[in-house]
């Protein structure tokens, strides 16, 4: 998304039989949604390589267990909620580029911008992919951090 830019030239107007044409551009920066999108996106694969990195260099020497366990945990969570506002942010942009909002009187834009569209459409897909393994991995961080705490309420 963030090298997500399209330029078209369209006529405006005609002069007798000369035609005006206007440039336009549609990039990923003007529209702060997208900008939060990437932002939010970089920061997850940061901190999952951060996180991927450190557990290949501590290995085994670094024990992963109570508190040190949860702060993993909770940081996981933390990028999971950070990603998925990212997405629904874009998600919600994209929609109004495909379909516009006739109530406010925006036009829609991916019939002029198709490949802009189109990439913005790759880029969420991937994303909402990412979101996902993000979900496994923080489920993954809660239940070995809930499997040794766990009592067994037999009685004898």
């Amino acid at each position: 998304m963030a090298f997500n830019k399209q330029t078209k030239s369209f006529v405006v107007a005609t002069v007798g039989s000369t035609p005006i044409t206007a440039t336009f551009a549609a990039k990923f920066n003007q529209t702060p949604a997208f900008v939060f999108f990437v932002i939010a996106n970089g920061n997850a694969a940061l901190h999952n390589n951060l996180v991927m990195i450190a557990m290949e260099i501590l290995g085994t020497r670094y024990d992963y267990k109570g508190p040190r366990l949860a702060l993993i945990a909770i940081l996981d969570m933390m990028t999971m909620a950070l990603a998925s506002a990212g997405d629904g942010a874009a998600t919600f942009m994209s929609e109004l580029g495909k379909n516009g909002n006739s109530h406010a009187k925006w036009d829609k834009i991916c019939d002029k911008f198709e490949t802009y569209c189109d990439r913005g459409v790759v880029a969420l897909i991937v994303s909402f992919v990412g979101f996902i393994l993000l979900l496994i991995i923080s489920v993954m961080s809660i239940i070995k951090l809930l499997k040794p705490n766990r009592i067994n309420h037999a009685s004898p």
